[in-house]
C-alpha cells in the first residue's frame, strides 16, 4: 500500500509500534552502542599505560573532548538530518565513529588519542538523528515505548560492549578499538542498504535562524527549558560516575579491563529489563513526569552509596545491588525526559529539539568526566579513599538537584502540557 502524500514513508499505515524501519533502527544503534559500550572499561586503563601515562585528571579530558566536540556540532547535526533527512546524517556520523576509533587504536601518543576522539565526537550526531527518526515512525501515543525501546538498545549494547571489550584487551589492548572501527563501518552499511528514510524531503519547515538563535530560542518555552536542566544534570551525574567507576574499582577491588566489562554488562541487562521491559508500561500508568523526579531519586541515593561499598564493606554482592539501583534509576529518568521532549516539541523541530538536547547531554558528558577528574586527582595525580568520597557524592548531590527540579516540572507543567 502506498503512504498517503505527505504521510511518512517510514510508518506504518495501521499504526503498528514494532514496525519494520523501527526495529532497522534498533539493530543499527545496538550495533553502534557496541562499538561505544566496547570502549568504557578500556580507554581509561589503555591511557593509563606506556607509553600514554596519563594522569586521572588527563583522563578526564581524553573523556571529556569526544562529548565537547558533540555540543559543538549535534544541534547542527540535527537541524541537517530536518533538512536533507535522517539517514544521510547517521550514515556519516558512524564513517566518523570509525574513523575516531582507528586512530585511537593505532595512536602511539595521547595527543593522537585526543585527536581520535575529536573526530568521533564530530560526527557523533547519531543519537539525535536516530531520535528523530524513531519520533517519525511513531505515534505520540507510542513515543514513550519508541524512547524505551531507544534505551533498550543502549542497555543491550552495553550488555555486549563492555563484556567484549573486555574480553578482546586480554589479546591486545588495541583490539577493542580496531574491533570497534568494524562495527561502526557495519552500521554505517546498514543504513546505507537497509534503512528506508522516514522524513519527506520538503516538508518539514526548515527554521531560518541558525547558531545561537536556533538553540537559545526553544528554552523560551519554560517547559522545554526545565527538561533539559533536569537532563542536564542527570547526564553530568551519570558522567561523573561513568568516568569514575573504573578507576574506582581498580582503586578499591583490583578490578582489571575484563572485570569492569562484565560490570557495565551486567548494568545493560538490569538497564534492558527497566527500558525495554518496564518503562513503557510504567509510563502508562504513572506517567513520564513522575518516573523522571523517582529515576533521579533512585540515583542520588545509589551514587552516595557507592564510594561506601568496598572489599570488607559488602563486597561484590552490594556493589552489583547499588548498580542496580543505579540502573534502574537511569532507566526510568533517561528515557522519560526524552520522551518529554518530544511531546513538547513541534512535528517540524523534532530533530532540532532532541539535536539540542543532545547538545546539552554532550555538554554535561564534557563537563562531568572534567568535574570528576579535578575530584579524583590528589596532590600527587593519584586516586585515594577522600577523592572517592567526594566525587561520588557529588554527583548525588546533583542527582538531589535534578529531582527537584523535576518536581517542579510536574506540579507546574504535567497538567498544561497533558503528560
Amino acid at each position: 500500500m502506498e503512504p498517503a502524500p505527505g504521510q511518512n514513508p517510514a510508518a506504518d499505515p495501521g499504526d503498528r509500534f514494532l514496525t519494520t524501519p523501527l526495529m532497522i533502527v534498533f539493530l543499527i544503534v545496538f550495533i553502534d552502542l557496541i562499538g561505544f559500550g566496547m570502549i568504557i572499561p578500556v580507554l581509561p586503563l589503555f591511557a593509563q599505560k606506556e607509553p600514554f601515562l596519563a594522569t586521572p585528571l588527563e583522563l578526564g579530558f581524553v573523556q571529556s573532548i569526544y562529548s565537547w566536540m558533540q555540543f559543538v556540532f549535534s544541534p547542527l547535526l540535527g537541524s541537517l538530518s530536518d533538512r536533507y533527512g535522517r539517514r544521510p546524517i547517521l550514515f556519516i556520523s558512524m564513517l566518523g565513529s570509525a574513523v575516531g576509533y582507528m586512530i585511537i587504536g593505532l595512536a602511539a601518543t595521547l595527543l593522537l588519542i585526543f585527536i581520535g576522539r575529536i573526530v568521533s565526537g564530530i560526527t557523533g550526531g547519531n543519537i539525535s538523528a536516530a531520535q528523530a527518526y524513531i519520533a517519525d515512525v511513531t505515534s505520540k501515543e507510542n513515543r514513550a515505548k519508541g524512547m524505551g525501546l531507544f534505551g533498550a538498545a543502549f542497555g543491550l549494547g552495553f550488555i555486549a560492549g563492555p563484556a567484549l571489550g573486555g574480553i578482546l584487551s586480554k589479546f591486545s589492548i588495541h583490539l577493542p578499538f580496531y574491533f570497534a572501527a568494524g562495527l561502526s563501518l557495519t552500521s554505517a552499511a546498514a543504513v546505507y542498504f537497509l534503512l528506508p528514510e522516514s522524513l519527506i524531503l520538503g516538508t518539514v519547515k526548515v527554521k531560518s535562524k541558525s547558531g545561537i538563535a536556533s538553540i537559545i530560542e526553544p528554552f523560551r518555552e519554560r517547559s522545554f527549558a526545565l527538561i533539559n536542566i533536569v537532563y542536564f544534570l542527570l547526564v553530568t551525574s551519570f558522567s561523573i560516575m561513568t568516568y569514575a567507576f573504573v578507576l574506582y574499582t581498580a582503586y578499591r577491588f583490583g578490578y582489571n579491563a575484563e572485570q569492569n566489562g562484565y560490570l557495565f554488562a551486567f548494568v545493560g541487562i538490569i538497564a534492558v529489563i527497566g527500558q525495554g521491559v518496564l518503562f513503557g508500561r510504567l509510563a502508562k500508568r504513572f506517567g513520564e513526569t513522575r518516573l523522571a523526579a523517582f529515576g533521579c531519586l533512585l540515583m542520588a541515593a545509589s551514587l552516595f552509596l557507592i564510594p561506601l561499598i568496598g572489599p570488607l564493606s559488602g563486597g561484590l554482592a552490594a556493589l552489583l545491588g547499588v548498580c542496580v539501583l543505579l540502573s534502574f534509576g537511569n532507566a526510568l529518568g533517561s528515557p522519560s525526559l526524552t520522551s518529554l521532549v518530544s511531546k513538547v516539541a513541534h512535528d517540524d523541530d523534532q530533530g532540532s529539539s532532541l539535536g539540542i538536547m543532545q547538545a546539552g547531554a554532550s555538554l554535561a558528558r564534557a563537563v562531568g568526566p572534567m568535574i570528576g577528574g579535578f575530584l579524583l586527582n590528589n596532590a600527587v595525580n593519584q586516586v585515594d579513599e577522600h577523592t572517592l568520597y567526594r566525587t561520588f557524592w557529588t554527583a548525588s548531590a546533583i542527582m538531589l538537584v535534578a529531582m527537584i527540579v523535576a518536581i517542579y516540572f510536574m506540579g507546574t507543567f504535567r497538567r498544561e502540557v497533558r503528560l
